[in-house]
């Protein structure tokens, strides 16, 4: 039986590289990608293969979008070499950036990283990427508990999210026809080095959140790393076009 290969961005820390982990111990093989940490990325790639999957670490500033096609190529090269195959079976959406800022302090060079990382990036990557997509993948993309609930200083980087939310839906209605479900994972309030490792690192934040959360603690990456891999398994093949919040039931 042919493997199943996934692509996650931002796989080289944080939430992708848990969720790379927790694919490839489904036997599932990942192509990564990483801006600057190289040795990160590298890293992974090995834990991969420990786990018996197959890894490949890919360069990307998903900021850049004019840097798509050619990293479109690189992978089908990648696809062809290492694997002596076309196609690609799943795509996550991870990569990211977290801005905190006041609506009224918020720069317009704070906004348009955001736009260019968070919605212009997974627009045109998941575009360029299209062809090279098998019939019957999965593509999920990564949003936050944020466009449910709000917190002050998250207004642009919320907004980001909350057009991430709506281009899935019209992805899953667009792509349905080849078979491909688009859904959308939403985290709540993770401890990674996620905008300055905040969630983690500052124990007054960490016990609020913690108190505001049905389960009473906050989340870890294992916690999300799991959705992620199930919800592009073909356990949730009739999963499509929703949002899916893994936050442990924060402020209910």
């Amino acid at each position: 039986m042919q493997r199943k290969i996934a692509i996650v961005t931002g796989g080289s820390r944080g939430l992708g590289r848990n969720a790379a982990l927790k694919l490839a111990a489904r036997g599932i093989d990942v192509i990564l990608t990483y801006r600057t940490g190289r040795a990160e990325a590298e890293a992974v790639v090995g834990e991969i293969e420990k786990l018996g999957a197959r890894a490949v670490a890919l360069p990307l500033d998903v900021g850049l979008s004019h840097a798509f096609p050619a990293f479109a190529a690189e992978v089908r090269g990648v696809l062809q070499k290492q694997w002596q195959r076309e196609r690609f079976d799943y795509l996550l959406n991870n990569a990211g950036i977290g801005i905190h800022a006041a609506f009224a302090e918020t720069s317009e060079e704070q906004f348009d990283q955001l736009v260019n990382i968070q919605f212009k990036g997974v627009f045109f990557l998941t575009q360029a990427l299209l062809p090279l997509i098998a019939d019957g993948g999965r593509i999920l993309n990564v949003s936050t508990g944020l466009t449910r609930f709000a917190l002050p200083g998250f207004a642009a980087y919320a907004a980001m999210k909350g057009a991430i939310e709506v281009l899935t839906r019209y992805l899953a209605k667009e792509l349905g026809p080849r078979g491909i479900t688009v859904n959308v994972l939403a985290p709540g309030a993770i401890e990674t080095d996620f905008g300055g490792g905040a969630v983690r690192d500052n124990v007054q934040m960490n016990a609020f959140i913690a108190s505001q959360t049905a389960l009473g603690r906050v989340g870890l990456p294992d916690d999300i790393g799991d959705v992620a891999a199930s919800l592009l398994s073909d356990d949730n093949r009739w999963v499509n076009a929703q949002r899916i919040e893994a936050s442990g039931g924060m402020f209910l």
